[in-house]
Protein backbone atom coordinates (compact mmCIF):
# COMPACT_ATOMS: atom_id res chain seq x y z
CA UNK A 1 0.00 0.00 0.00
CA UNK A 2 1.16 3.11 -1.09
CA UNK A 3 0.71 6.50 0.39
CA UNK A 4 0.95 10.36 -1.36
CA UNK A 5 0.66 13.39 0.13
CA UNK A 6 -1.34 15.71 -2.01
CA UNK A 7 -0.99 18.25 0.73
CA UNK A 8 0.24 19.32 4.16
CA UNK A 9 -1.20 22.47 4.91
CA UNK A 10 -4.15 23.89 7.01
CA UNK A 11 -7.01 25.95 5.97
CA UNK A 12 -5.37 29.06 4.65
CA UNK A 13 -2.06 26.73 2.53
CA UNK A 14 1.58 28.02 2.42
CA UNK A 15 2.70 30.61 1.35
CA UNK A 16 -0.35 32.23 2.93
CA UNK A 17 -2.63 35.37 1.04
CA UNK A 18 -0.56 38.58 1.85
CA UNK A 19 1.71 36.91 4.80
CA UNK A 20 5.82 38.12 4.36
CA UNK A 21 7.05 36.12 7.02
CA UNK A 22 9.55 33.60 6.21
CA UNK A 23 8.05 30.59 5.86
CA UNK A 24 5.40 32.07 3.28
CA UNK A 25 8.25 33.68 1.67
CA UNK A 26 10.93 30.22 1.58
CA UNK A 27 12.21 29.41 -1.96
CA UNK A 28 12.02 25.62 -0.50
CA UNK A 29 9.61 23.58 -2.28
CA UNK A 30 8.91 21.91 0.98
CA UNK A 31 7.43 24.78 2.88
CA UNK A 32 4.94 24.72 -0.51
CA UNK A 33 1.99 23.23 1.00
CA UNK A 34 -1.72 22.57 -0.06
CA UNK A 35 -4.90 22.05 1.68
CA UNK A 36 -4.33 18.95 3.40
CA UNK A 37 -5.54 16.10 1.31
CA UNK A 38 -3.42 12.16 0.42
CA UNK A 39 -4.16 9.51 -1.70
CA UNK A 40 -4.21 5.64 -0.55
CA UNK A 41 -2.97 3.45 -3.76
CA UNK A 42 -3.46 -0.37 -2.93
CA UNK A 43 -2.37 -2.96 -5.26
CA UNK A 44 -0.19 -0.56 -6.89
CA UNK A 45 1.14 -2.48 -9.51
CA UNK A 46 -1.82 -4.28 -10.71
CA UNK A 47 -3.78 -3.06 -14.05
CA UNK A 48 -6.50 -1.50 -11.76
CA UNK A 49 -5.05 -0.27 -8.40
CA UNK A 50 -7.72 1.06 -5.73
CA UNK A 51 -7.38 4.68 -5.17
CA UNK A 52 -9.02 5.90 -1.92
CA UNK A 53 -8.45 9.68 -1.83
CA UNK A 54 -8.76 10.98 2.43
CA UNK A 55 -10.62 14.42 1.89
CA UNK A 56 -11.33 16.28 -0.86
CA UNK A 57 -10.09 20.34 -0.13
CA UNK A 58 -10.66 23.17 -2.43
CA UNK A 59 -7.09 22.74 -4.00
CA UNK A 60 -8.20 18.68 -5.54
CA UNK A 61 -8.36 20.27 -8.73
CA UNK A 62 -4.64 21.33 -8.93
CA UNK A 63 -3.61 18.19 -6.90
CA UNK A 64 -5.02 15.72 -9.35
CA UNK A 65 -3.55 17.27 -12.38
CA UNK A 66 -0.27 17.14 -10.48
CA UNK A 67 -0.10 13.71 -9.41
CA UNK A 68 -2.15 12.62 -12.56
CA UNK A 69 -5.24 11.32 -10.77
CA UNK A 70 -7.62 9.68 -13.59
CA UNK A 71 -10.01 7.72 -11.31
CA UNK A 72 -10.77 7.09 -7.67
CA UNK A 73 -12.73 4.04 -5.81
CA UNK A 74 -13.75 6.50 -2.84
CA UNK A 75 -13.49 9.16 -0.97
CA UNK A 76 -13.10 9.47 2.84
CA UNK A 77 -14.07 12.50 4.66
CA UNK A 78 -13.08 13.59 7.91
CA UNK A 79 -15.26 16.64 8.34
CA UNK A 80 -17.34 19.23 6.52
CA UNK A 81 -15.08 22.17 6.89
CA UNK A 82 -14.14 23.37 3.76
CA UNK A 83 -10.58 22.95 3.79
CA UNK A 84 -11.31 19.34 3.56
CA UNK A 85 -14.40 18.93 1.47
CA UNK A 86 -13.86 22.38 -0.94
CA UNK A 87 -12.91 20.41 -4.04
CA UNK A 88 -15.74 17.79 -4.11
CA UNK A 89 -17.49 19.44 -7.30
CA UNK A 90 -14.01 18.88 -8.99
CA UNK A 91 -14.66 15.19 -8.94
CA UNK A 92 -17.45 15.45 -11.91
CA UNK A 93 -14.24 15.56 -14.43
CA UNK A 94 -14.04 11.86 -13.35
CA UNK A 95 -16.36 9.26 -15.07
CA UNK A 96 -17.34 6.39 -12.49
CA UNK A 97 -19.99 7.43 -9.40
CA UNK A 98 -17.95 7.96 -6.22
CA UNK A 99 -18.89 6.26 -2.89
CA UNK A 100 -18.50 9.09 -0.64
CA UNK A 101 -17.69 7.93 2.86
CA UNK A 102 -18.69 10.73 6.45
CA UNK A 103 -20.32 10.54 9.17
CA UNK A 104 -24.20 11.66 9.59
CA UNK A 105 -23.04 15.53 10.03
CA UNK A 106 -20.38 15.41 7.02
CA UNK A 107 -23.14 13.72 4.55
CA UNK A 108 -25.80 16.78 5.50
CA UNK A 109 -23.97 19.41 4.80
CA UNK A 110 -22.42 18.14 1.25
CA UNK A 111 -26.45 17.52 0.45
CA UNK A 112 -27.00 20.89 1.89
CA UNK A 113 -24.33 23.21 -0.51
CA UNK A 114 -24.39 20.02 -3.92
CA UNK A 115 -28.01 19.63 -3.88
CA UNK A 116 -27.86 19.62 -7.71
CA UNK A 117 -26.14 16.36 -7.05
CA UNK A 118 -28.87 14.44 -6.13
CA UNK A 119 -32.42 13.38 -6.22
CA UNK A 120 -34.61 13.24 -9.57
CA UNK A 121 -33.05 16.90 -10.62
CA UNK A 122 -29.72 15.50 -10.72
CA UNK A 123 -27.87 18.68 -12.79
CA UNK A 124 -26.26 17.37 -16.15
CA UNK A 125 -22.22 17.33 -15.56
CA UNK A 126 -22.58 17.62 -11.96
CA UNK A 127 -20.32 15.02 -10.21
CA UNK A 128 -22.05 11.33 -9.05
CA UNK A 129 -21.47 10.76 -5.45
CA UNK A 130 -23.00 7.60 -3.72
CA UNK A 131 -23.13 8.87 0.49
CA UNK A 132 -22.09 6.10 3.12
CA UNK A 133 -23.15 7.48 6.37
CA UNK A 134 -20.70 6.24 8.80
CA UNK A 135 -20.91 6.12 12.96
CA UNK A 136 -17.33 5.67 15.48
CA UNK A 137 -15.98 2.71 15.59
CA UNK A 138 -17.60 0.98 12.33
CA UNK A 139 -15.43 -1.09 10.28
CA UNK A 140 -16.12 -1.71 6.74
CA UNK A 141 -14.15 -2.76 3.29
CA UNK A 142 -13.16 -0.99 0.08
CA UNK A 143 -11.58 -3.85 -2.02
CA UNK A 144 -9.70 -6.04 -0.29
CA UNK A 145 -8.83 -3.60 2.58
CA UNK A 146 -10.18 -3.47 5.81
CA UNK A 147 -11.31 0.39 7.45
CA UNK A 148 -12.37 1.21 10.70
CA UNK A 149 -14.37 4.91 11.19
CA UNK A 150 -11.85 6.47 14.84
CA UNK A 151 -13.84 9.68 16.51
CA UNK A 152 -11.79 12.31 17.14
CA UNK A 153 -12.53 15.30 18.75
CA UNK A 154 -12.00 19.14 16.54
CA UNK A 155 -13.97 21.52 17.91
CA UNK A 156 -16.81 18.68 17.20
CA UNK A 157 -16.95 15.11 16.63
CA UNK A 158 -15.25 14.29 13.27
CA UNK A 159 -14.02 10.71 11.77
CA UNK A 160 -10.27 9.13 11.44
CA UNK A 161 -9.61 6.43 10.23
CA UNK A 162 -7.14 3.01 10.18
CA UNK A 163 -7.10 1.83 6.54
CA UNK A 164 -5.27 -1.39 6.91
CA UNK A 165 -2.14 -0.08 8.69
CA UNK A 166 -2.06 2.76 8.27
CA UNK A 167 -3.20 5.22 11.05
CA UNK A 168 -4.70 8.83 9.51
CA UNK A 169 -5.97 11.85 11.59
CA UNK A 170 -6.29 14.85 11.08
CA UNK A 171 -7.63 18.14 12.79
CA UNK A 172 -7.59 16.23 16.62
CA UNK A 173 -7.31 18.34 19.76
CA UNK A 174 -8.31 14.99 22.06
CA UNK A 175 -7.98 11.64 20.86
CA UNK A 176 -10.39 9.28 23.04
CA UNK A 177 -8.94 6.47 24.30
CA UNK A 178 -11.07 4.28 22.31
CA UNK A 179 -8.89 5.46 19.35
CA UNK A 180 -5.42 5.68 21.06
CA UNK A 181 -5.68 1.63 21.66
CA UNK A 182 -7.78 0.93 17.92
CA UNK A 183 -4.05 2.48 16.36
CA UNK A 184 -1.26 1.64 18.75
CA UNK A 185 1.46 -0.90 16.71
CA UNK A 186 -0.05 0.35 13.40
CA UNK A 187 2.76 0.42 10.30
CA UNK A 188 2.21 4.24 9.45
CA UNK A 189 0.86 7.00 11.55
CA UNK A 190 -0.24 10.38 9.82
CA UNK A 191 -1.26 13.12 12.67
CA UNK A 192 -1.73 16.32 12.80
CA UNK A 193 0.89 19.12 14.26
CA UNK A 194 -0.78 22.60 13.48
CA UNK A 195 2.07 24.87 14.73
CA UNK A 196 4.75 25.29 17.69
CA UNK A 197 2.53 26.97 20.29
CA UNK A 198 -0.69 25.84 21.62
CA UNK A 199 -4.16 25.81 19.87
CA UNK A 200 -7.77 25.86 21.11
CA UNK A 201 -8.93 23.35 18.30
CA UNK A 202 -5.72 21.45 16.78
CA UNK A 203 -2.96 19.56 18.77
CA UNK A 204 0.28 21.10 18.46
CA UNK A 205 3.94 19.58 17.38
CA UNK A 206 4.61 18.91 21.11
CA UNK A 207 1.24 17.39 21.87
CA UNK A 208 1.50 15.35 18.19
CA UNK A 209 4.52 13.92 19.75
CA UNK A 210 3.71 12.76 22.63
CA UNK A 211 0.29 10.73 20.78
CA UNK A 212 3.06 9.13 18.02
CA UNK A 213 4.99 8.02 21.54
CA UNK A 214 2.39 6.54 22.87
CA UNK A 215 0.80 4.70 19.56
CA UNK A 216 4.50 3.64 18.59
CA UNK A 217 4.09 3.57 14.79
CA UNK A 218 7.38 2.24 12.97
CA UNK A 219 7.00 5.46 11.50
CA UNK A 220 4.82 8.69 12.03
CA UNK A 221 3.91 11.73 9.12
CA UNK A 222 2.71 15.05 10.95
CA UNK A 223 0.55 17.45 8.71
CA UNK A 224 -1.89 20.32 9.05
CA UNK A 225 1.14 22.69 9.49
CA UNK A 226 0.44 26.66 9.78
CA UNK A 227 3.15 29.35 8.33
CA UNK A 228 3.39 29.10 12.65
CA UNK A 229 5.21 25.41 12.08
CA UNK A 230 8.64 27.26 11.14
CA UNK A 231 10.90 26.07 8.39
CA UNK A 232 10.81 22.78 7.28
CA UNK A 233 14.62 22.68 6.67
CA UNK A 234 15.05 23.93 10.36
CA UNK A 235 12.26 21.12 11.93
CA UNK A 236 12.85 17.98 10.48
CA UNK A 237 15.88 17.88 12.19
CA UNK A 238 14.67 18.20 15.70
CA UNK A 239 12.04 15.42 15.29
CA UNK A 240 12.44 12.22 17.51
CA UNK A 241 13.64 8.96 15.63
CA UNK A 242 10.86 7.98 13.06
CA UNK A 243 8.84 10.91 13.02
CA UNK A 244 8.88 13.40 10.34
CA UNK A 245 7.46 16.22 8.73
CA UNK A 246 5.16 15.00 5.81
CA UNK A 247 5.32 17.68 2.13
CA UNK A 248 3.51 17.98 -0.48
CA UNK A 249 4.21 15.42 -3.19
CA UNK A 250 6.19 13.09 -0.67
CA UNK A 251 4.89 9.21 -1.28
CA UNK A 252 5.41 6.75 1.05
CA UNK A 253 5.36 2.63 1.64
CA UNK A 254 3.27 1.13 4.52
CA UNK A 255 3.71 -2.55 5.50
Amino acid sequence: MKLTFLGTGTSTGIPMIGCQCNVCQSADPHDHRLRCSSLVTIDEDSEHPIQILLDCGPDFRQQALQHHITHLDAILLTHEHYDHVGGLDDVRALPQVLDVYGNERVLHSIHRVMPYCFGTQHYPGSPHLELHRLTDNQEFSIGNINIKALPIIHHTDILGYKIGNLGYITDCKVMPETTLQALKGVDTLVLNALRIEQHPTHINLEEAIALAQQIKARQTYFIHFSHHIGLHAEVEPTLPDSMHLAYDGLQITIQ
